[in-house]
C-alpha cells in the first residue's frame, strides 16, 4: 500500500504539539510496517532525522504552507497532485488539514477545537480559516482521529459528526521524562531556583491557559511562606493581556516569579522531576500532554476539573476550579505536605501506564486501516 502523510510540522527544533505527535506516531509505524511505501509531504526541505525508515520517500511540495493564503493552495493544488502523481492509496493528515478535492480516502486528526471555544488565542486570518475549513475538513474525511474521549464529544456535538467515524487515539510521553536522582534534581534547584523548592507552570503563554488566575493564586501562598517557594514559568509569551499584566503588577511576590521561556525537552524533563509539583489550571485542552510528562518525572500534579483533564490525570491528580485562584492555592497547599505528595505520585505511576507513543502509533494504524477499508 502506498500511504501519505502530511508531515508539513515536522520542523527541526521548531514543532508544537502536533509535530511531536506526528514524529512520535510516524517514526513508529513506519518501522513498524516495512511492507508499505510511505510517502512523507513536506512543505520544505526536511531534516534527515525525519525520514525513518527506508520505506519512507520525502516529497517537498509547494507554496511552503506558513499562512492561511497559503493554505488553500498547498492542499487543494499541490497536495491533491501529488497524490495522483504518487498513485496514493490512503492519506492521513495529524494536523486536521486536507484537499477537499480529492475522494481519497482520508484519515484526519483534529486533536481538538480550542480556535471553537477560544476565538481570541487566533490571529483572524488564521481564526476564519479554521472556522471556514474545519467544519468541512471533518465532514469530508472518511475518518477522523482525535486524542481524548472529551474532544470526541466535542467534535461530534460542535460539528454534528457520527460518533462511529471518530476514533480515539490517545498522546503519549517522550522518553526524556523520567525522575532524576535527588542529587540531579538539587543542582537543577540551584540553577534555577537558588536552591528553593518550586512550583511549575508549563505551556504557551494563551489566555485559556490562565495564567493569571495561577499568579494570584501563587502571591496569596507566597506571603504566607516569606519567601521560600517559586513559581517557575515555562512557555512562549504568545499572549499578554490585560488582565494576565494586572495579576502580574498586582503581585508581592513579583521576586518569586521566574519567566523562563521556552526550552528544549531534555531541560524542562529535569526542571520538571526536580519541581515539588506540576500545577496546570488550563480552561480547555484536548489532552493535556503536561500532566502525563509530570506523572513520567513521578511529580504531583495540580489540574483543572474541566474539558480532557480528569481523562489524563485519572485519580492521579489534585484538581480545582481554574476560575477560583482559592482552590488553586489551597491544592498547591496541600502538595506542600510531602506524605500527601508521595501519595499521588504513587498513583501517577499507575495511571501513567495508560499512555505511550507505542501505544499511540498503534491506536493510529488502526484507525488508517480503518479508514482504507472504509470501515
Amino acid at each position: 500500500m502506498r500511504i501519505a502523510v502530511n508531515t508539513r510540522l515536522l520542523i527541526k527544533d521548531k514543532m508544537d504539539g502536533i509535530g511531536c505527535f506526528t514524529a512520535e506516531s510516524m517514526s513508529r509505524i513506519v518501522q513498524d510496517h516495512p511492507e508499505h511505501q510511505f510517502f512523507f509531504f513536506f512543505d520544505r526541505r526536511p531534516d534527515p532525522d525525519f525520514i525513518f525508515a527506508n520505506n519512507v520517500c520525502p516529497v517537498v511540495l509547494y507554496p511552503q504552507a506558513r499562512h492561511p493564503l497559503l493554505w488553500w493552495p498547498y492542499f487543494e493544488w499541490a497536495t491533491t497532485t501529488a497524490l495522483r502523481r504518487y498513485k496514493i492509496d490512503l492519506y492521513v493528515s495529524p494536523d486536521g488539514m486536507m484537499p477537499l478535492h480529492s475522494t481519497l480516502p482520508t484519515l484526519t486528526v483534529i486533536h481538538d477545537l480550542n480556535f471553537e471555544h477560544f476565538p481570541e488565542n487566533l490571529r483572524r486570518s488564521h481564526q476564519a480559516y479554521m472556522n471556514y475549513y474545519f467544519p468541512r475538513f471533518a465532514k469530508r474525511a472518511t475518518r477522523i482521529a482525535t486524542v481524548s474521549e472529551y474532544s470526541k464529544k466535542d467534535i461530534i456535538e460542535t460539528y454534528n459528526i457520527d460518533a462511529g467515524k471518530i476514533d480515539v487515539v490517545y498522546n503519549g510521553s517522550a522518553e526524556a521524562y523520567h525522575p532524576r536522582s535527588e542529587e540531579e534534581n538539587a543542582a537543577t534547584r540551584r540553577l534555577y531556583s537558588n536552591g528553593e523548592p518550586y512550583v511549575l507552570f508549563v505551556s504557551t503563554i494563551l489566555r485559556r491557559k490562565n495564567l493569571a488566575n495561577l499568579l494570584q493564586a501563587f502571591d496569596t501562598l507566597e506571603a504566607v511562606h516569606n519567601g521560600t517557594l517559586r513559581l517557575l514559568v515555562v512557555g512562549t509569551r504568545t499572549w499578554w493581556g490585560d488582565e494576565l499584566q494586572a495579576a502580574y503588577n498586582n503581585m508581592e511576590h513579583k521576586d518569586s516569579v521566574s519567566f523562563l521561556g521556552h526550552l528544549n525537552t531534555p531541560e524542562l524533563s529535569r526542571l520538571m522531576s526536580a519541581a515539588e509539583m506540576l500545577v496546570y489550571p488550563s480552561l480547555f485542552e484536548g489532552f493535556g500532554i503536561p500532566i502525563l510528562e509530570a506523572q513520567y518525572t513521578e511529580t504531583a500534579v495540580v489540574a483543572s476539573k474541566t474539558t480532557s483533564m480528569p481523562e489524563v490525570g485519572g485519580d492521579a491528580a489534585l484538581y480545582v476550579d481554574p476560575l477560583k485562584p482559592t482552590e488553586i492555592s489551597n491544592a498547591i497547599k496541600q502538595f506542600l505536605n510531602p506524605a500527601i505528595r508521595q501519595k499521588y505520585i504513587e498513583k501517577g505511576r499507575i495511571q501513567r501506564e495508560k499512555f505511550s507513543w507505542q501505544k499511540t502509533a498503534n491506536l493510529l494504524w488502526k484507525s488508517m486501516m480503518k479508514t482504507v477499508n472504509k470501515q
